[in-house]
């Protein structure tokens, strides 16, 4: 499966999530919704990833963790914020070149209409 085929599935499950609960709740109510349903669709889901920092060839365990990670290839970063600003785009890049991967999905479920909440987010140094 191709990481635009993850991403398709990943939105509706999403749009599927925010369908029931509607906004306003925290990041870990979505982020464990979400990783139910991942799961449950037959695609594999890891929760809370570590992440190493690799500094002069050393992997240093600065405590960063994807929130999910699809299929080995797919990070999706989950917000539950007023608005989507820089640093959260900022975030999910950092994630995407730590782990070498190509395309992650920024989803803030803190929104009215969840489409006006997710940002498809590639890796520039790929």
């Amino acid at each position: 499966m191709t990481e635009n085929e993850i991403a398709s599935k990943i939105i509706g499950l999403a749009i599927e999530v925010h369908k029931a609960l509607g906004p306003g709740l925290l990041e870990s109510a979505y982020q464990e919704c979400l990783y139910y349903k991942i799961g449950k669709s037959g695609m594999m889901v890891e929760k809370e990833k570590p992440i190493p920092v690799v500094f002069e060839e050393v992997k240093l365990d600065c405590g960063y963790r994807l929130d999910l990670l699809v299929e080995k290839k797919m990070v999706i970063e989950i917000k539950s914020v007023e608005a989507l600003n820089d640093i959260h785009l900022a975030q999910i890049l950092t994630y995407l070149k730590l782990g070498n991967f190509k395309l992650g999905l920024l989803i803030n479920f803190n929104v009215l209409v969840l489409k006006s909440g997710i940002k498809r987010v590639i890796n520039g140094a790929l």
